[in-house]
């Protein structure tokens, strides 16, 4: 655990302790545990140390309190150097999922010094037919297993839920945008996204390419939705190994 502002996070640390750093920022209901082994794996493949941890109201950390405001990704932006200090990292090349691309971008955007950022299924802005899927996860929530399922992953599950489902569908996070914090981002950036990604379509990836102030480098992966490190994790391997091979 590392105490952040009064709250305990959970954390764990991989593979090489110095160098550039693997940063993995989960998506809106992940967590630690959910990555399951895919850091292990991106350790081994990159041959660099990887640095994961579960953000307050998720996984075994300490919750948040709801409801959650819609600026809550900036937030978590901003607390990130003061985590990564806390972690002794100079050095990180954010992987970002879904929520936790758009963590990084905006981290990033604000000044944090990266080396590089992976962004997987990013958002820098909110599309009609995300918002309905997302509407969709509510109803599965609240009719389905999917409460129980999540529950095995966080400690307070509706926190976790709430806090990511209720913002997104506040009437007012339909105005979030991140553009503006691109091109202050000098980083190479590598996009992958599923082809089959019923939360976000291509027109993110040619945004943030169009706005980057750095390289940027896009994987599309067919038959494959939201989550292209579980429904194509060699691919996924393969893609961001050799990026970072070209870019450091």
């Amino acid at each position: 655990m590392i105490e952040l502002r009064g709250k305990k996070l959970e954390t764990a640390r991989l593979g090489p302790l110095q160098g550039p750093t693997l940063v993995l920022l989960h998506e809106g209901l992940g967590s630690l545990g959910l990555w399951r082994d895919f850091p292990q794996k991106l350790s081994d493949a990159t041959g660099l140390g990887a640095f994961i941890y579960s953000r307050a109201g998720y996984g075994r950390s300490d919750p948040a309190p709801l409801p959650r405001p819609i600026r809550y990704m900036h937030d978590e932006a901003e607390l990130l150097p003061e985590l990564l200090r806390s972690a002794n990292i100079s050095a990180p090349i954010l992987v970002g999922h879904s929520d936790g691309a758009s963590i990084a971008i905006i981290a990033a955007g604000m000044g944090l010094s990266t080396r590089a950022l992976v962004l997987e299924a990013p958002h820098v802005f909110t599309e009609e037919s995300g918002l309905q899927s997302i509407a969709k996860v509510r109803d599965l929530y609240t009719q389905s297993d999917l409460r129980m399922r999540l529950s095995r992953w966080h400690d307070d599950v509706d926190v976790a839920f709430r806090g990511w489902n209720d913002a997104w569908l506040h009437p007012e996070f339909r105005r979030w945008n991140l553009e503006a914090y691109l091109p202050s981002i000098p980083s190479p950036i590598l996009m992958i996204q599923g082809l089959n990604d019923e939360y976000g379509s291509e027109a993110q990836l040619r945004a943030i390419a169009r706005g980057a102030g750095g390289p940027t480098e896009t994987v599309l992966l067919p038959d494959c939705g939201h989550s292209p490190h579980k429904d194509k994790p060699e691919e996924t391997l393969r893609a961001i190994a050799g990026f970072l091979r070209r870019v450091l």
